[in-house]
């Protein structure tokens, strides 16, 4: 089954009120699916970095170490994927797809790196639940997201159904300032360039990760070449 279709039976089971939902209101999900389409409407993606030198950053791994771009760069090809965080469901889902794909990204000779909003401890949690192999780092306030042109704020209204939910991302992230990134994918070759860049503000769709095999197996084949 394809990550697209995993992503979809989440959402239908969800939106039916079917176990362990059945409780969920249905205005909820209204509430949720309107963010979603003003999101969408707003074209917030037409900021995302597509092509370019892709901006270098450091950040704090799950273990507390720093983790530079430009020095997973030295060793090859990167492959970059931005993410909610451990409360949302269709980001594990995603995260545990990129982990039945992740040796065959590695044999490519690329590095496979996530990153987050949420705080290092959530990420060990996660990495400790959903058995990651690959490096997750912690994005404070979504600054790098902001520079790929990813970040935005929640509207008001779903701030206030979140805390009604007991979804307080100031508890994830450590930060107040309620925004999050879109889900997106990179690929960033030796060069610091940008070779593919995949994002959509409709967090129920991901693009799926064995679709980047072909580009970074032709990125490893002109390395050596």
């Amino acid at each position: 089954m394809s990550l697209q279709a995993k992503l979809s039976a989440f959402k239908a089971q969800f939106q039916s009120g079917q176990p362990p939902f059945e409780a969920v209101p249905p205005a909820v999900h209204g509430i949720m699916q309107r963010a979603t389409d003003e999101l969408v409407a707003s074209n917030a993606v037409a900021r995302v970095v597509r092509s370019g030198t892709a901006p270098d950053f450091t950040l704090e791994d799950a273990n507390g170490g720093m983790v530079r771009l430009t020095d997973l760069l030295a060793r090859g090809t990167v492959v970059l994927s931005f993410y909610r965080g451990v409360w949302c469901p269709y980001c594990n889902l995603d995260l545990q797809e990129l982990e039945l794909n992740a040796a065959a990204i590695r044999e490519t000779g690329a590095a496979l790196v996530a990153i987050t909003p949420q705080t290092p401890a959530n990420s060990r949690r996660l990495i400790a639940q959903h058995k990651l192999s690959f490096t997750i780092l912690s994005d404070p306030g979504n600054a790098v997201a902001e520079r790929y042109g990813l970040r935005y704020r929640l509207p008001d209204y779903l701030i206030d159904l979140y805390k009604q939910l007991g979804v307080s991302l100031p508890a994830f992230n450590a930060d107040e300032t309620w925004t999050l990134p879109i889900p997106a994918r990179f690929v960033i070759d030796r060069q610091g360039q940008i070779r593919s860049a995949e994002a959509d503000p409709d967090y129920t769709h991901r693009p799926e990760p064995a679709d980047l095999l072909p580009l970074l197996r032709q990125l490893k084949e002109t390395a050596a070449a």
